[in-house]
């Protein structure tokens, strides 16, 4: 079932915006509709201005009107797959439950699979924030 997801996240990593750090992401991402989105980074002067490749996936997902993940697909230029960065975990964690596979890659398809929980286990809740 992943290997649609992988076409998507290879496909729109060779469009990634990656000039300074040359370290190209490409993530695809199922909602919970069966839709695919992708995104791929961007890199900009200023760093932290940058857009992660998973957050763009979700962006995306976001404005076609879906909100909730079923699957993760990244995949990077790397000798070993890289999971996604904290903040990536933190926004995965918003739009997918723990159980929800998260597959990470290298380009040329060693894998490594986990779960949304499994890399984020004390993911910060909403919740926190009523009351």
């Amino acid at each position: 079932m992943s290997s649609d997801l992988r076409q998507q996240a290879v496909a729109v990593r060779s469009r990634a915006h990656a000039p300074y750090s040359k370290f190209k992401v490409g993530a695809a991402l199922r909602a919970a509709s069966g839709a695919i989105y992708a995104g791929c980074n961007v890199e900009n002067a200023a760093y932290p201005q940058g857009t992660c490749a998973e957050a763009g996936a979700i962006a995306a997902m976001v404005a076609a009107g879906d909100v909730e993940i079923a699957e993760v697909y990244v995949v990077a230029g790397s000798a070993a797959p890289v999971p996604p960065c904290g903040g990536c975990r933190q926004k995965l964690a918003e739009f997918g439950a723990g159980d929800v596979p998260v597959i990470m890659a290298t380009v040329e398809g060693v894998e490594q699979r986990t779960t949304l929980a499994e890399l984020l286990p004390g993911a910060f809740d909403a919740g926190f924030l009523e009351g």
